[in-house]
């Protein structure tokens, strides 16, 4: 399991994850409830946090605590922090892309070259011979 997925596997109950983000579990109900952290559930509704739903939960933390944010600003930064990281992503992709696209095509010119080099070599040995 890769450590990207190991952060996204929901693990914690709710009692749990509010003791590890040192918050009462009603207030991790609230953040649900706004939507700023969205838990998994199991077969039985249960609530399950990730590693990645704690990490979101600090920084509403962090926002809300050292920072003054109100609970509807945290919700609009959150989501642009969201935007801008999805948006990182494409871009990513993209640049992957663009450049196999280039490595391809510096190969076929390398081929290219090598091969009319052989036939300029090949056309000078049999003037001289």
């Amino acid at each position: 399991m890769t450590a990207r997925n190991e952060a996204e596997e929901p693990v914690y109950v709710i009692s749990v994850a509010a003791k590890l983000v040192e918050l009462h579990p009603q207030t991790l109900r609230l953040y649900e409830r706004l939507g700023l952290v969205a838990p998994a559930r199991n077969q039985r509704n249960i609530r399950l946090y990730s590693r990645r739903d704690l990490e979101r939960v600090r920084r509403i933390q962090h926002l809300t605590r050292e920072m003054g944010v109100n609970l509807a600003g945290v919700d609009v930064i959150l989501d642009l922090v969201d935007r801008i990281e999805q948006e990182r992503q494409a871009m990513e992709r993209r640049v992957t892309h663009i450049r196999r696209e280039v490595e391809a095509r510096i190969a076929r010119m390398r081929e290219d070259l090598e091969a009319e080099l052989r036939r300029e070599l090949e056309q000078g040995a049999s003037l001289k011979g």
